[in-house]
């Protein structure tokens, strides 16, 4: 997918939520148990309730190989759902990749090749032979962590340089630069980190952001647009447990589409008020 079609659909839909599909046998409801393939089952039913209100889907990796295969195949189902019934359809695979250049150019093959996802997120931290082996892949996208939205991220990313006080952060978005541009990068921020999103559209305007930790984590939608927002809107923000969560019931994916559309009408608002401006 390129930026160009990612903006229309953001555009079109008037949203940019991602709906986190990170399935956890132990919260779904459990009449589901008795699928043959539970994960499968709950994805299916909560893409179905609220892909009219999202652009994105990002599974977390976590979710799926700890059950091993049988956890691979679900998620492989579910990319493969995606793609064939809602293909407008961003797709995320949150599995924060990254090693020495032939195991990341392996990663690459098997999310990239074998999974069929969009996009990939990275860990930036072992430098860019690291990176550059996932940005061989044409209409593929990175997504390199950047300043995320745990409480421990202040232990490193927040960190200032002996010169200058440049933080971690700041030298992940500046250096990353040369290696992919706005097409083909994005970086996660947290919902979080609230003003200092401020401080990072100074060193990355045009790129998008992907934006965990709205709803469940406490983030503010309304402080992420504010600071966050570019004219293309520039953001994907994500909510996982908020949505997916929200019942136990077998009304589970009702109350989840219901959710999302909540989302995405205060999304369309903060559009407005941007295009306003």
């Amino acid at each position: 997918m390129t930026k160009k079609e990612l903006v229309d659909n953001i555009f079109r839909k008037q949203s940019f939520l991602c709906v986190g599909l990170d399935t956890d046998l132990k919260k779904i409801p459990q009449h589901l148990l008795q699928e043959d393939d539970p994960i499968f089952a709950f994805n299916k039913a909560i893409i179905d309730a609220t892909a009219p209100y999202c652009v994105a889907y990002k599974p977390n990796l976590a979710f799926y190989e700890c059950f091993g295969i049988k956890g691979w195949m679900a998620f492989e189902k579910t990319v493969a759902y995606i793609k064939t019934h809602y293909p407008d359809q961003f797709i995320i695979a949150d599995a924060k990749r990254g090693d020495i250049g032939n195991t990341s150019a392996m990663y690459a093959r098997c999310f990239f090749e074998q999974g069929g996802v969009d996009s990939l997120t990275v860990a930036p931290y072992m430098g860019e032979d690291s990176v550059t082996p996932f940005l061989s892949y044409e209409g593929k996208w990175v997504i390199l962590l950047a300043l995320t939205s745990n409480k421990g991220s202040h232990d490193f990313q927040l960190t200032e340089s002996a010169e200058g006080g440049e933080r971690l952060f700041e030298k992940v978005l500046r250096i990353s630069q040369q290696w992919a541009d706005d097409e083909r990068m994005m970086y996660v921020v947290g919902a979080t980190q609230g003003k200092l999103f401020e401080d990072i559209r100074k060193i990355v305007p045009e790129h998008f952001l992907l934006v965990p930790g709205v709803g469940a984590q406490g983030g503010s939608l309304e402080e992420v647009c504010r600071y966050g927002m570019t004219p293309e809107c520039g953001l994907l923000v994500n909510s996982s447990r908020g949505i997916i969560y929200a019942d136990t019931t077998e009304r589970f994916a009702e109350v989840a589409g219901e959710k999302a559309r909540e989302l995405q009408q205060q999304m369309a608002a903060e559009l407005a008020k941007k295009m306003a401006c």
